[in-house]
């Protein structure tokens, strides 16, 4: 398959997801954003974004889903954003949300490998968050994505779940048993549906999911012109689908944040 199939098979997974996921969530979320400076947003990536400074920036996220965390951000202070997601569906219910929290955001469906070139230095950071980087069949690619959004010294921050999780299966045990390679390259294929609120599993198109592990990672960052700032390991889950392992005596690690700035010649 080429990266443009996988991206296009994805898509109809998740625009079927769009539907579930708002009878779970969207009611309320809508309710929240009303009440001004709400944010979604928890401890730790607030503490990240507010470490690099918000007020007066504008902030980019690709892969922005429903646009909450993006909303959260303005909220946070920063003076415009910018959400791109492959899913109309999703960003639909992104623009609701922005609408009643009055927040400075603007949505555009794209496949994140073709976002225009008309964003090109329209950022000063790009946020990363939960899940994004296993969607990516070519992460390479991706952040040259992530570089072209950014202006000169402009910044990158990370909160994703941990590439070790991709050893496990999502199924509850004491202790967790390995299943796959840390260094697989080989996509996972699901066809169980894309439910990380509540967990039910319905028939969906196949979804392709790619572990990148931590050298690609901060090696691909690294090699993209960035100078690495911070990175830190946790112990809590942020993905909903390995929420059990938040109760296990002996937790891998779960999610990382890590921040970058790009160099001055951008």
């Amino acid at each position: 398959m080429q990266r443009s199939d996988y991206t296009a098979a994805n898509l109809r997974a998740w625009d079927q997801a769009a539907p579930v996921h708002s009878r779970h969530r969207l009611d309320q979320w809508l309710t929240e954003f009303s009440q001004p400076g709400w944010s979604c947003l928890d401890e730790v990536a607030t503490g990240l974004l507010r470490g690099i400074g918000l007020r007066g920036r504008v902030v980019a996220q690709p892969c922005c889903n429903n646009g909450r965390e993006l909303i959260s951000i303005a909220n946070l202070g920063a003076s415009h954003c910018l959400g791109f997601d492959v899913s109309a569906a999703f960003l639909e219910q992104a623009r609701q949300l922005s609408d009643v929290a009055h927040a400075p955001c603007e949505f555009l469906q794209t496949d994140v490998y073709a976002i225009p070139n008309r964003f090109d230095r329209c950022a000063d950071l790009v946020y990363i968050s939960i899940g994004s980087l296993g969607w990516m069949p070519d992460l390479p690619a991706f952040l040259d994505v992530v570089r072209r959004l950014l202006r000169p010294e402009g910044w990158l921050a990370m909160y994703e779940m941990h590439p070790m999780l991709g050893m496990f299966d999502n199924e509850e045990q004491d202790p967790p048993p390995l299943r796959h390679s840390y260094f697989r390259r080989e996509p996972f294929v699901e066809t169980d549906g894309l439910d990380y609120w509540e967990g039910t599993r319905y028939e969906s198109p196949p979804t392709y999911w790619f572990q990148h592990t931590l050298g690609d990672i901060v090696g691909g960052v690294l090699d993209h012109g960035f100078r690495l700032h911070s990175f830190r390991e946790y112990d809590h889950d942020i993905s909903g689908a390995f929420a059990y392992m938040d109760r296990l005596t002996v937790r891998p690690p779960l999610c990382f944040t890590l921040t970058a700035q790009l160099g001055g010649d951008g």
